[in-house]
């Protein structure tokens, strides 16, 4: 069963019963789904001994059952696309990877769908849109699984409208830190418990299918852009797309580094007019403000228009959207930041991290919301990184913002607070303290060490 690579493998290991934990891994998810970990199979910059890709959540259980009995401590992966994200584990022994826990459960006419959690996301929105249907799920993470998606707790521009990929849930299944199968479904309790494992980096559970909501998919959608130049004219336009009863399914920024947004004039900015016949422009523009509308063909383009007249003569109305709609401002390797802060005080949140920054810094995601994600190169150094998230959170505490660290170069990492001040940290203690007392899920990855 085994070649001679895998020994030499085991052997280097020094560690013992490295084999025998291998073997039982192989006899629980079978031949080709256990093995050695290798260089890749690492959680935000810390390294597995294990990876097992069990077929069923039966078999998913006995994996974690195993890891109860020899005291291994195991973090779920569905495609990858964000295991940087979050804090790096304490330790990491089994990479549970849940891949082959896919499957779409009901028909795509149902009202709710069940879905693996090792489901592609975009293979059941394909499913769905023959039907007409779809998920109000669009995270930008190319290759998603469903778990993935509700573990990071991650939503695209569509949260505006729907609200989060974590409040279309209806109902879960997951498996606890020591192999019980739970069910969760309707009723508000039960949602409360199963939103606890959004976001929770598969710390408190690993899931292992998701009852979604289903809506019909608009017949007519229509992207409606305007240049901008600075971070006030974005909060002016944002208060006039939402003051218009317009009804929009997202309102997106995307501030490019390349260009860096004019300083502030007295309180607004110096090209921004509420009435749509001022339009004019200086010189070009640093960034794009995008609102999405969805409905009927007819109601659609009524709006549109509306909303044209609203953004004056430099309006682009299209029925695709931009290149750069559903994509993270950041690339592999660099300091990635998400800001959240109230949309009239979003404004102040960018200044304050071009200013720190002493450059411009790419900035995009839902203005309508005032959650958006920035970028600070990977090449920076760590206490160049430090010293602009005190200045930025300085800024934001007082608004009631924060500023995370999604995810850095391990130098960062280490020299960094990846939260600030969080005012959950006692509540993610009790669920922690409550689902996995003996820290085996993924531990250290919450806030807090947790």
């Amino acid at each position: 069963m085994y070649d001679d690579g895998m020994a030499a493998a085991v052997s280097d290991t020094d560690r013992p019963g490295a084999l025998d934990i291998t073997r039982r891994l192989t006899g629980i998810c079978g031949p080709s789904f256990a093995r050695l970990a290798g260089p890749a199979d690492e959680v935000a910059g810390c390294p597995a001994r294990w990876v097992a890709v069990p077929g069923e959540p039966r078999a998913a259980a006995e994996v974690l059952r195993l890891a109860v009995a020899h005291d291994l401590t195991v973090v779920p992966r569905g495609a990858g696309t964000k295991i940087d994200w979050g804090a790096t584990p304490d330790r990491l022994d089994i990479v549970l990877d849940t891949g082959r826990l896919a499957g779409i459960g009901h028909q795509p006419s149902a009202e709710t769908v069940e879905v693996g959690a090792g489901t592609p996301l975009r293979a059941v929105q394909a499913t769905l849109e023959r039907a007409g249907r779809r998920l109000a799920m669009d995270a930008p993470s190319p290759g998603a699984t469903v778990g993935g998606v509700l573990a990071a707790g991650e939503s695209g521009p569509l949260r505006l409208r729907h609200g989060s990929a974590c409040e279309q849930l209806a109902g879960l299944r997951y498996l606890t830190a020591d192999g019980d199968l739970v069910e969760i479904g309707g009723g508000a309790a039960g949602l409360d418990r199963a939103r606890l494992l959004c976001g929770a980096q598969g710390a408190l559970g690993v899931l292992v299918a998701a009852t979604l909501r289903v809506q019909a998919a608009p017949a007519s959608r229509m992207w409606v852009s305007r240049p901008v130049e600075n971070p006030m004219e974005v909060r002016e336009l944002v208060r006039t797309v939402l003051g218009a009863r317009l009804d929009p399914a997202a309102v997106e920024l995307d501030l490019p580094a390349g260009v860096r947004p004019r300083p502030r004039q007295g309180g607004r900015a110096e090209a921004m007019s509420r009435h749509p016949s001022v339009t004019g422009r200086a010189t070009a523009a640093a960034g794009s403000l995008t609102v999405l509308l969805e409905g009927g063909p007819s109601d659609v383009a009524d709006r549109a228009n509306r909303l044209g007249a609203l953004f004056g003569a430099e309006t682009a109305v299209t029925r695709s959207a931009p290149r750069w709609w559903r994509h993270y401002p950041f690339a592999p390797g660099d300091t990635a930041l998400r800001l959240e802060v109230p949309i009239e005080d979003l404004h102040a949140a960018v200044y304050a991290l071009c200013d720190a920054s002493g450059a411009p810094v790419a900035v995009r995601g839902s203005a309508g919301l005032g959650v958006v994600h920035a970028a600070l190169p990977g090449a920076m150094p760590a206490e160049r990184v430090a010293m602009i998230l005190a200045a930025v959170r300085a800024v934001l505490l007082a608004r009631q913002g924060r500023c995370v660290v999604v995810s850095a170069p391990p130098a960062v990492r280490r020299a960094v607070d990846l939260w600030g001040e969080l005012a959950g940290v006692a509540g993610m203690r009790a669920a922690r303290d409550d689902l996995d007392p003996h820290r085996r899920l993924a531990p250290g990855r919450l806030p807090g060490g947790l």
